[in-house]
């Protein structure tokens, strides 16, 4: 395969084993978005792909050979930081330069090739301009530029837009799809923030704890996720995760907790395990109360966009959040609320991965 291809990289810093085996492929033109906490060795997995860290272990293969021993400099690697990382003793156009400086490349064909990414980013008027005259916003795209302008087969950015403004990481989020497509480079982008991993990412892989945890496209990690914690980090407000022991029926699985009594269609084989049964607030609604909704008080309401986030306590204490549309119930009310049971998911509560559905329906497991 073409593009980027890592296998069993290690980093180890000290006793702490920071990376613990991860593999990986991305193919050109594809965005790869690499998401997870802070911690998680997101930025270390870039610097050992990059060749920028010294005591990594494991191989990197660029277009079908094999760089693992090459210098950062033979690698055909472009990377933008979250910190931006300009030269600030050069102007704009001398930042963007500088990779095909090094590389000894003609003064015109430096100079068409700046001008093109220039235009590309929309930073031509500013290119004389040193880094201490630029908003956030032209840096990081001068940045972006100076990562781009060299042709990298392989594209590397961590967490680019964490430094810039709500409204320009809102405008990035919708133009650089585009951009990196444009580039054909295989590229790898970091970030922690879920919803940009969504928006940008042909596939999402989850680190956690050194170790790929899941690798899909997003609405398969947002809908279907391989274990409880990556459910956790996808979504605002976060998952419910409720304590459960289903019980077989005829229709699937019936699973108790916080007053929702939902049948699932999940594995047969979950039954009388202990599970954590996972609702998403969206997939929450007020309801006409019946035997399957759940009785709760409302404890606190709260605007969130479009939606009113909603605390809410059940008879035994637990607390769930809700994400409804509509007017806001007050605190202290009785409501009846229902859960989408097709959006539900069922975790088993020991090793927190997913209890797969039963049927397998146009080639996937739901």
């Amino acid at each position: 395969m073409t593009g980027l291809k890592v296998a069993a990289i290690h980093a180890r810093f000290g006793r702490h084993e920071v990376l613990r085996g991860v593999d990986l492929a991305v193919a050109p033109g594809e965005t790869l978005v690499l998401f997870g906490p802070s911690g998680a060795g997101k930025t270390v997995l870039l610097r050992a792909i990059a060749g920028l860290e010294p005591g990594a272990l494991g191989q990197v293969v660029i277009d079908g050979q094999d760089v693992s021993a090459r210098g950062p400099e033979a690698r055909n690697i472009g990377m933008a930081f979250q910190n931006f990382a300009l030269y600030p003793h050069m102007s704009a156009r001398d930042n963007i330069a500088s990779p095909l400086v090094a590389r000894g490349l003609q003064a015109d064909e430096i100079a068409a090739r700046v001008a093109e990414i220039a235009k590309l980013l929309r930073i031509g008027h500013v290119l004389s301009h040193p880094p201490r005259a630029l908003s956030n916003g032209q840096k990081q795209r001068t940045a972006l530029a100076r990562a781009l302008v060299g042709r990298p087969r392989v594209l590397l950015l961590d967490d680019p837009l964490r430094n810039v403004d709500a409204k320009l990481r809102y405008e990035m989020r919708l133009e650089l799809p585009r951009l990196l497509r444009e580039s054909q480079a295989a590229t790898l982008y970091v970030t922690q923030d879920y919803r940009e991993a969504m928006a940008l990412g042909d596939r999402v892989a989850v680190l956690r704890a050194g170790r790929i945890e899941q690798c899909d496209a997003s609405e398969t990690v947002y809908d279907r996720p391989a274990t409880a914690a990556v459910a956790r980090l996808f979504g605002d407000p976060p998952v419910n995760l409720l304590a459960c022991r289903p019980v077989a029926d005829p229709a699937g699985l019936r699973a108790e907790a916080a007053g929702f009594r939902l049948v699932l269609d999940a594995s047969a084989e979950a039954a009388g395990q202990e599970c954590l049964l996972g609702l998403r607030p969206e997939t929450l609604s007020l309801a006409a109360a019946g035997p399957d909704a759940a009785r709760l008080e409302v404890i606190a309401t709260t605007p969130l966009h479009e939606r009113l986030v909603v605390l809410l306590r059940a008879g035994d204490g637990t607390e769930i959040v809700a994400s409804l549309l509509g007017a806001a119930p007050p605190p202290g009310a009785q409501v009846a609320v229902a859960a989408d049971a097709a959006a539900a998911l069922l975790f088993d509560a020991a090793s927190g991965a997913r209890i797969p559905a039963r049927r397998v329906m146009a080639g996937k497991a739901a």
